[in-house]
């Protein structure tokens, strides 16, 4: 069937985005111009003629997913969403880039409706991309029926030069290659530009299409972006899948329109100027005045009855698959909106006390539990599955050919790992886990800090935590990896003594929506303390060895807690001090408690507080009085030498503690 043609109409639809985003960055004397003048015609046609969406009703369970990995570009997305219908008003578009408005700077999911996924940190957007796809597929594969697929929709991406360049992209890229994941389809804006100048100054060495498709994905080129009918049938040829993932190579020019800032760099990142920015929607025949937009390009651009009708042929779908499979209907509303099963959390094992185990054992014994209560958990890990123990034991793994299976295998891809997750939260439908070593955590920073800035419940399983895990040395030994995490707003870090805590932190991390969890866990076996409470840990920090007036006050984290455990005997049998021990698994989770709470379990101010913690004393000076830590790097050695040396032993926790009450008596007296 031959495609309608585009009549003045449209064309005068993609002339309203160029010159709406024009308006925009020229109000807040702010903004990117140049990728959304390029652009335009691209994501018109997207929008209007092959993205399966209903403005009307943004959170629709099929729609496609789109993504603008360059976040910068932001206006062009906040146009396009303006004019085919979505809830944003022309005043929120005056409102570009100022306190609070729904327009931000870069796009943010919380902020805009339409907006699937925060970007603006380059690369991240292409990690989402990947994620969105992955999920799509692990929920066809759970969901469909051979009487009709109810999850089937595509993801498209648009990317920058920018994009491709960064290392998180590649990573994502390269598992969608090995994944063969069809429904992606990415459009990299090749306009030659970038911040600083010609894209030839950094990025003229490689051949970007050979790339992917070394990559295992289908290439297709665009040669003219501004052509609104060869751009509309290069995106119906990447919409018919073969089976890989479509990366479109599309020729624009950055800036288009302006007289002598087109194609530069000076269109990127810069206001066009009032004569610039006249002359170039002059050029596109604009005539209207700043944020004017004719009746007749809402008419051409709407896509509120295109989109309603295609949600209403889902919803007949819909309504007789409820009916053939009632439970799985309900299953799918029930993930897709975020609740947890009944009784989740009612077979979680217990641990005595005296059991000797590693808390990265512990925490894989509570995910085979939680698997089985919750179908929509998945996880995986950098290709450390075996010493993460984030296998789920009774699931295949996901590969090109099975999507019904539960464990991912990412390979050594933590950024990218990190981006795809906070996409599956995104999409709905599952609770992603991601696995590696803590001193690895450094690699997928970016990731996380955006599923902290955007509050989705992702849950990092970080093993390793400390120089206990011995001979691989000080480029494997985190040690300064618990205070960056903690300096982290909105990221919740937990680090369990014992088995037990273990329990309870995993518990914390399932229930949290709102924001990232990180669970911290041991390589080195740990004893099951007497006291320890797997609920207390919602507390952030409790007493494990309670007294009543106590002398002084030991606070550990993880493996340091037993030191603390032994070190109050050895202090009450040779100094006679009546000694409070605390474990505390989170900072953030005590900070909640409140400050009452806080200060009466430490004392109040009115006792000695000795921290001891396997990690820099960064931070610590909020909570305790002196400190045992680790303020250098460790050494390759065995575990337990480690922490002898470095001062992790009950003889070396009961000397400082000593120390610190009788330097603390000597300034009452």
């Amino acid at each position: 069937m031959t495609a309608q043609p585009y009549t003045e109409s449209d064309h005068q639809a993609v002339a309203a985005i160029r010159a709406l985003s024009i308006d925009a960055v020229e109000r807040a004397n702010s903004g990117h111009p140049g990728a959304p003048m390029g652009l335009a015609p691209l994501t018109y046609a997207l929008f209007t003629r092959h993205l399966k969406h209903n403005p009307t009703n943004p959170g629709w369970i099929d729609r496609d997913r789109f993504v603008l990995s360059c976040g910068h570009a932001s206006m062009l997305l906040y146009s396009v969403l303006h004019l085919t219908g979505y809830d944003l008003a022309i005043e929120d578009i005056k409102d570009f880039r100022q306190f609070e408005s729904r327009t931000p700077g870069h796009p943010e999911s919380f902020a805009t409706p339409g907006v699937e996924t925060t970007t603006g940190p380059l690369g991240q957007g292409v990690a989402n991309g990947v994620g969105f796809a992955l999920a799509e597929r692990l929920l066809a594969a759970r969901f469909n029926q051979p009487e009709g697929d109810i999850v089937d929709h595509r993801t498209w991406v648009i990317a920058s030069d920018g994009d491709v360049m960064e290392g998180v992209a590649a990573e994502a890229c390269s598992l969608a290659g090995q994944l063969q994941l069809g429904k992606l389809i990415m459009f990299w804006d090749d306009n030659e530009v970038t911040l600083d100048g010609p894209a030839s100054w950094s990025f003229s060495n490689e051949d970007v299409v050979a790339r992917y498709a070394a990559y295992g994905w289908r290439t297709l080129e665009i040669a003219d972006g501004n052509d609104l009918e060869a751009v509309d049938a290069g995106i119906a040829q990447a919409a018919a899948s073969d089976g890989r993932p479509t990366f479109v190579r599309v020729r624009t020019t950055i800036g288009y329109g302006a007289p002598t800032k087109a194609g530069t760099s000076k269109s990127h990142g810069s206001p066009l100027g009032e004569e610039e920015a006249a002359a170039a929607k002059a050029s596109y025949g604009w005539e209207n005045a700043p944020f004017e937009v004719p009746d007749s390009v809402y008419d051409a651009a709407g896509q509120g009855d295109r989109g309603s009708a295609a949600e209403e042929t889902w919803n007949e779908l819909y309504a007789a698959y409820s009916s053939d499979h009632p439970d799985l209907a309900e299953e799918l509303e029930r993930a897709m909106a975020g609740e947890l099963a009944e009784d989740w959390d009612s077979q979680l094992p217990d641990f005595e006390d005296g059991h000797s185990e590693a808390t990265r054992a512990a925490s894989g014994a509570v995910i085979q539990k939680l698997a089985a209560a919750i179908p929509e958990l998945v996880g995986g890990s950098a290709d450390l599955a075996g010493s993460t123990k984030t296998t789920i034991d009774n699931s295949a793994a996901v590969s090109a050919d099975l999507f019904a299976a539960r464990n991912i295998n990412f390979g050594v891809r933590e950024h990218a790992m990190a981006g795809m997750a906070n996409a599956m939260i995104l999409h709905g439908g599952l609770r992603p886990f991601v696995g590696t070593f803590l001193t690895f955590s450094d690699y997928m920073r970016g990731s996380v800090r955006l599923a902290a800035l955007t509050g989705l419940g992702v849950i990092y399983v970080y093993t390793h935590d400390s120089i206990g895990l011995g001979e691989d040395g000080p480029t494997h030994q985190s040690v300064e990896h618990l205070a960056a995490l903690r300096a982290m707003p909105n990221l919740r870090v937990i680090r369990p003594a014992d088995a037990r805590e273990t329990v309870g932190a995993w518990v914390q991390a399932v229930m949290r929506t709102d924001g990232p969890t990180a669970l911290v866990l041991s390589r080195q076996g740990l004893p099951v303390l007497s006291g320890s409470d797997a609920d207390a840990v919602g507390m952030g920090a409790y007493a494990l060895q309670d007294v009543e007036d106590p002398d002084l006050i030991l606070v550990g984290t993880g493996s340091e807690v037993q030191h603390c455990v032994e070190a109050a005997a050895i202090l009450a049998d040779e100094d006679d001090l009546v000694v409070r021990v605390v474990s505390m698994p989170s900072m953030e989770l005590l900070e909640e408690a409140g400050e009452d709470y806080a200060e009466d379990l430490l004392g109040n101010g009115e006792v000695p507080v000795l921290s001891v913690e396997a990690g820099v004393s960064f931070g610590w000076q909020r909570w305790a009085d002196d400190h045992i830590a680790m303020d250098d790097f460790g050494a390759s050695a065995p575990g337990p030498e480690l922490m002898e040396e470095f001062g992790f032993t009950a003889e070396s926790v009961a000397d400082a503690a000593r120390d610190l009450y009788n330097d603390w008596e000597d300034d009452e007296a």
